[in-house]
């Protein structure tokens, strides 16, 4: 059995996008620090398999896949914003700019695993402060890395350009997640 431990929608609906048969099951009060002198492009990926640890897979047919966001802007990491003040400070800090998302995962089976990152450079144009204010108030990102869901209406008229996965962006680049589930 497959157990997608996230309790995000984005990563279940993406998940479930492959047509495969998965439950989630989130064990809570994971750690999620890191140390702070890891390189921001590493952090993702060691959160991921950091919140791997306490699920179970040895001696059973069990799958558990763990997944963590970030996005870097100027080599700094921006999580998720505390308030409406730090959303809208993150905007304005991508706003104009090419910045990364990352996205870690680990894919732990029969006692090993698999982790993996996967790196989406995102252009945004120069944001107003109108549609700053109007993407923080009427959509409330503050459960998003960066302050942002590319899927929803800042991503529409804000983002000019990506190379790399649109799903990681998201936060689930699922094309590689299918690929190394099909390698078990």
């Amino acid at each position: 059995m497959i157990h997608l431990a996230s309790n995000s929608p984005r990563r279940r609906e993406l998940l479930a996008g492959l047509g495969i048969d998965f439950e989630v099951q989130v064990i809570p009060g994971i750690d999620e620090s890191y140390p702070e002198d890891m390189p921001a492009k590493d952090v993702a990926e060691y959160i991921a398999t950091k919140k791997s640890v306490p699920y179970i897979t040895e001696g059973t047919d069990n799958v558990v896949i763990t997944a963590d966001t970030v996005v870097v802007c100027d080599g700094m990491i921006m999580g998720k914003p505390a308030d409406e003040a730090d959303a809208k400070r993150m905007l304005h800090a991508l706003s104009g700019k090419t910045h990364q998302v990352y996205t870690g995962v680990c894919i732990k089976h029969g006692g090993g695993e698999k982790h993996f990152s996967v790196c989406t450079d995102v252009t945004f144009k120069q944001l107003s402060n109108e549609e700053i204010d109007h993407y923080v108030r009427e959509y409330k990102p503050y459960d998003k890395a960066g302050s942002y869901g590319i899927q929803e209406w800042i991503g529409y008229v804000g983002i000019t350009g990506i190379n790399g996965s649109y799903y990681n962006v998201m936060g689930f680049p699922v094309q590689r997640v299918y690929e190394e589930l099909r390698r078990l």
